[in-house]
């Protein structure tokens, strides 16, 4: 997602999720994803804010419009991190792992432990 994510309303972002989800959709598809759904027409607005924001692109299939998100779920899931790292962590990447690794459910295996460790250590190896 774009770096004014921390501008999108509440609806808005649940929008670009389903979006990144899905990879498309159609207005019918998104209300059908939402949580306690608006009407039909508020999400068709809702869509077309986004399209102007820039955050939403859409295609015609026949009768109907099909909406992508323009960003990359790659892109649009590191900005997200980066956003949650700030908000709840100060922007320290070391406690929002911690946070990450002592959670209860988190459990890695073997070959997960090995490629953090490798990521760790490039990381180390690109710093010095």
């Amino acid at each position: 997602m774009k770096e004014n994510d921390a501008h999108l309303a509440r609806r808005e972002r649940q929008i670009m999720e389903i979006l990144h989800a899905r990879g498309h959709a159609t207005a019918a598809e998104v209300l059908g994803d939402l949580p306690d759904a608006p009407s039909y027409s508020t999400v068709r607005a809702l869509l077309r804010i986004l399209e102007e924001k820039g955050h939403v692109k859409h295609r015609r299939e026949g009768l109907r419009y099909v909406h992508l998100p323009t960003e990359a779920k790659a892109c649009a899931s590191r900005s997200a991190l980066r956003r949650v790292v700030r908000t709840f962590f100060g922007g320290s990447a070391p406690l929002a792992v911690a946070a990450l690794l002592e959670a209860a459910d988190t459990e890695l295996s073997p070959k997960e432990i090995d490629q953090l460790q490798t990521i760790i250590d490039q990381a180390r190896k690109e710093g010095s």
